[in-house]
């Protein structure tokens, strides 16, 4: 036993202060502990917003990849400040042109890069799935509309072949 032990355990007032630091030293050692918890919470939203950033900009970049030149520029983010001070990207979005070409063909062909730049991420979001959506109904809308610009077509071919008196059966054309 040492010799302030001793005087300790003889002495009421160094009972106090013993009691007193005591009370002290857990108060100390939670605080020191609570510190210590908090820096590990850090460092787990640290490890957190770095898997989201990664994630986020792997799904934009997908989008660019697809999108075909589509694309009005590079993927935008939303940052947030981690307890280190760094930013990382927590949401973000690649502005397409959704705009229908001037033929149906062409239309056809920009809904299809659309819902392939819209669908290109592992996850697609739900707004992800609109995009492709309405780029589908506007192929749709291009498809009918070819398809009725080639009726046409044939119908004009056909009256034109009838004032011209040139009929075709089964590939040959016969003079009326």
């Amino acid at each position: 036993m040492s010799v302030s032990e001793a005087k300790s355990a003889d002495s009421p007032a160094s009972q106090t202060n013993k009691t007193s630091d005591s009370k002290n030293q857990p108060a100390k050692s939670s605080t020191a502990s609570s510190q210590l918890a908090l820096s590990e919470e850090a460092k787990a939203l640290i490890n957190q917003l770095k898997a989201t950033n990664s994630e986020v900009r792997a799904h934009e970049f997908a989008h660019l990849a697809a999108s075909g030149g589509l694309a009005t520029g590079g993927p935008s983010f939303v940052y947030q400040k981690g307890p280190d001070g760094q930013r990382y990207a927590v949401g973000g979005e690649v502005n397409i042109d959704t705009s229908a070409g001037s033929t149906p063909q062409e239309t056809i062909q920009r809904a299809r890069t659309i819902q392939a730049a819209a669908l290109a991420p592992a996850e697609p979001s739900g707004q992800d799935f609109a995009v492709a959506a309405k780029a589908r109904n506007m192929e749709q809308q291009a498809m009918a509309a070819l398809q009725l610009q080639r009726s046409a077509e044939m119908q004009e071919a056909y009256k034109t072949q009838a004032q011209s008196g040139v009929q075709v059966k089964n590939g040959v054309d016969i003079q009326v």
